[in-house]
């Protein structure tokens, strides 16, 4: 079979993913379909992999998708012909420590949330599901009846049938050398004309982007594990075994076990530039002497290794991302990408695959996959020393207590305000690789399940806010100028609320899709009759850019202009007093009502104030060229305000009921259960029929636990008369109310609430409106 000159979609990689993605396309219509694999099926990453499938995973939407991964492998032979070798074997994982059970606890409430079954165990018992398991040194585990394993390379295989069988033609042995403007795929076996391209490609899938011109930031690490002899006692129906405290996870293979990990800190590869061709079915040398921290841990866990023999050393490489989650989306019209699957890919590929042919098809996502989207990252993040030395660090994080606000520690310092220098005694957090203060803490921060060390020097920086004046740096808020004549028309589409609005009007809006779902949450700023201001969160500003370039008119230009502007948020009852001294602008409410932004002069500076909140408290957010930027901050610190960072504005802001993109709404929220329709107006936009047909099957709610001990952080279980109902979506211990408050979807308002902290579950009061200044009265004085 010769390779054709054009085709509707040509997929470049024969792994898992994207033979999966070629199974979905044909699945659903789309059989004009060419796979590019420049060695054999599954050859590169995925011939190595571990092949397990657990189904539990952070956020429900990625659940769903190894659910779906699941429910696909056992049944494709009956399709195929060619079996996949999936087995539900249960999984069990196991906690040395009380901070792990703790987890595990969490992990259990979450998998309750999500209609999956879990059961807690005591090590006894854990001995009794896995017999050649030590036992006397556990805390606890949990058992995952519905975790299973696969054979990678039979899967691929399995899923390329189906996809063939549909109509889809396969190339290996054809190498991608080339990808010029259009799209003209240059192979070593000739070219072809393609109109949607979809980088399957693994390892290569950097190198394969960049010929047209799209980011993937993604780098290889080595990856260990370790194949033994026969052990008396293990059958084909054990289950996979993780000790996470350990590092280690333990799978079944022909009457031996499979004992693999993710060591703390971890060997990056060569650089995405420079990977080997060719590099088939290929091992890397084998490294005892890092693996040595897995092994030991195994041995410790599994006595009878002691006694067992190795009959296989495997070190083969895989791609990890900057932040741990996968590459999923449309990185540039019609080009696609589902890549760096960090050690997921063969769980994740059936519902990945999925996923991504029915973006390509529906002409955008069907489903919440922001987590995971393309667009997160910004071109910076694809520089290959930095992502060298992130790489080391996300590969341990596997198997690490996911600790609540937990920051990396690698390739950073990264983008910094231009008073960076000027926050003495700072907390860094990091968001879109911009430093940002979490809270002024004068000691090391010591992550915990409960009330973290840093907790009092937030409530002081909370309080200053409710009671005096307190000075954020918000300078990593995306911010993006809309300009031209059809401006106020393309926005009028875009945005939910009405911004048809005088110049120096600012309105909070949101950002739909056709679903009805959120894709943005921001504030428009309308400078003049053809110019706007954009305002979203730090992390979404390349996504709405995507957005709003596919949605405006051709004749509206989008700029980024996240760079040329600090953002300092001077915030509270005090914070008139503070601004009036250094400006001649009357600040006054009848001269400077809420919601409205105007150019003024500061001391000598001239900078923009939009008088706004995300506090719930008189405050303005003031726009401040780079040049002025360190000049302004220490003309606003000369009146000694309280400097605080964003644990604070999450503690006030959940006090308020205010929502935060990607936490409490995302793409398959809508205005309805979210509680937003005001900020709907009477007339077109794109996503209103779908929010007029929307039903209100759960609802977006506060809630403040009566106990202030209890520590919330998001995720946790909501029961409703002791059955589940629903999950925290964010939480925060905030100092006005004195307990944790938090928001929270739940399937209906009436009854008894409890939230599950841990295993620790305390009642909850429901509310409807917001904990703190329910009539807005503060913000608007």
């Amino acid at each position: 079979m010769s390779l054709p000159s054009r085709a509707h979609v040509v997929i470049i990689g024969g792994g898992a993913v994207g033979t999966s993605v070629a199974y979905h396309l044909t699945a659903l219509g789309w059989t004009d379909v060419v796979l590019l694999e420049q060695g054999k099926l599954s050859s590169g990453t995925t011939w190595h992999a571990a092949g397990l499938v657990g189904l539990l995973r952070a956020s429900e939407s990625g659940t769903r998708l190894v659910q779906y991964s699941a429910e696909l492998y056992q049944r494709l032979e009956a399709e195929t012909g060619l079996a996949t070798g999936y087995k539900a074997c249960g999984g069990l994982i196991v906690a040395r420590t009380k901070d792990r059970m703790v987890q595990l606890k969490r992990t259990a409430a979450t998998a309750a949330a999500f209609d999956l079954e879990c059961e807690l165990l005591t090590p006894a018992q854990a001995g009794e599901i896995y017999p050649i398991l030590r036992t006397d040194d556990l805390q606890g585990a949990i058992w995952l009846p519905g975790d299973g394993t696969v054979n990678p390379t039979d899967l691929t295989q399995s899923l390329a049938k189906g996809a063939r069988q549909r109509g889809a033609r396969v190339f290996e042995r054809t190498r991608v050398t080339g990808i010029e403007p259009g799209y003209t795929v240059v192979t070593d076996q000739g070219t072809i004309e393609a109109e949607v391209v979809v980088n399957c490609a693994g390892q290569w899938a950097k190198a394969v982007g960049a010929m047209a011109g799209v980011n993937v930031p993604l780098h290889s690490a080595e990856h260990f594990y370790v194949v033994t002899e026969r052990i008396e006692g293990v059958r084909p129906d054990y289950p996979i075994l993780r000790d996470p405290d350990g590092y280690t996870y333990v799978k079944e293979e022909v009457g031996g076990l499979v004992v693999g990990g993710f060591e703390p800190e971890a060997k990056p590869w060569v650089s995405p530039d420079s990977l080997p061709y060719p590099f088939e079915f290929q091992l890397l040398e084998e490294d005892w002497e890092h693996f040595e921290v897995l092994m030991n841990s195994a041995l410790h866990r599994l006595p009878v290794l002691n006694e067992t023999g190795i009959k296989k050393f495997y070190n083969g490489p895989e791609s990890f991302t900057p932040d741990n989650q996968f590459i999923l989306g449309e990185g540039a019209r019609n080009f696609f990408v589902g890549a760096g699957f960090n050690s997921v890919g063969i769980a994740s590929a059936g519902g990945a695959g999925r996923a991504l042919a029915e973006w390509i098809v529906a002409g955008e996502p069907t489903m919440d996959l922001g987590g995971v989207d393309i667009r997160r990252f910004g071109p910076f993040n694809g520089n290959n020393q930095w992502l060298r030395a992130r790489v080391a660090e996300v590969l341990g994080l596997h198997y690490e207590i996911p600790w609540p606000n937990r920051e990396l520690a690698t390739a950073r310092p990264f983008r910094r305000s231009p008073v960076h220098h000027l926050h003495e005694g700072a907390f860094w957090g990091s968001k879109l690789g911009w430093e940002r203060v979490n809270v002024f803490c004068p000691e090391p921060v010591v992550y915990s399940w409960g009330r973290q060390n840093w907790q009092p020097y937030a409530d002081a920086e909370h309080r200053a806010c409710r009671e005096d004046v307190a000075l954020f740096d918000q300078t990593s808020f995306g911010k993006l100028l809309v300009k031209g004549a059809d401006a106020e028309r393309g926005l009028q589409w875009v945005c939910t609320n009405d911004v048809a609005v005088q110049p120096g009007r600012t309105v909070y809006t949101g950002v739909l899709n056709e679903r009805g779902g959120y894709e943005a949450d921001v504030t428009v700023t309308r400078l003049a009759a053809d110019e706007y201001l954009w305002v979203t969160s730090a992390g979404s500003v390349y996504r709405d850019l995507d957005h709003l370039r596919r949605h405006l008119p051709g004749s509206v230009a989008v700029v980024d202009v996240t760079a040329m502007y600090a953002v300092f948020g001077v915030m509270g009852p005090r914070s008139r007093e503070l601004l009036q001294k250094l400006t001649r602008v009357d600040l006054s409410h009848a001269a400077f009502p809420f919601g409205t932004s105007q150019e003024i002069d500061l001391g000598p500076y001239t900078v923009r104030a939009t008088r706004i909140t995300y506090v719930g408290e008189l405050g303005w957010e003031l726009y401040v060229p780079v040049e002025f930027a360190v000049g302004v901050y220490e003309l606003l610190l000369e009146d000694n305000p309280t400097r605080a960072g964003y644990y604070a504005i999450n503690s006030l802001r959940l006090e308020k009921g205010y929502r935060a993109f990607g936490a409490d709404i995302g793409p398959d929220d809508n205005p309805v259960e979210a509680g937003l329709t005001f900020t709907c107006k009477d007339g077109p936009y794109l996503g209103r029929e779908a929010v007029e047909k929307a039903t209100r099957r759960r609802r977006l709610v506060s809630f403040v636990v009566d106990d202030p001990e209890v520590m919330l952080w998001g995720g946790e279980l909501v029961l409703r008369d002791g059955e589940p109902a629903g999950r925290i979506t964010s939480a925060a211990w905030a100092a006005t109310t004195g307990s944790c408050v938090a928001l929270g979807y739940v399937d209906g308002t009436e009854g008894r609430f409890e939230v599950n902290a841990g295993g620790d579950v305390r009642q909850a009061r429901l509310h409807l409106r917001p904990p703190y200044d329910p009539g807005n009265e503060k913000i608007r004085r």
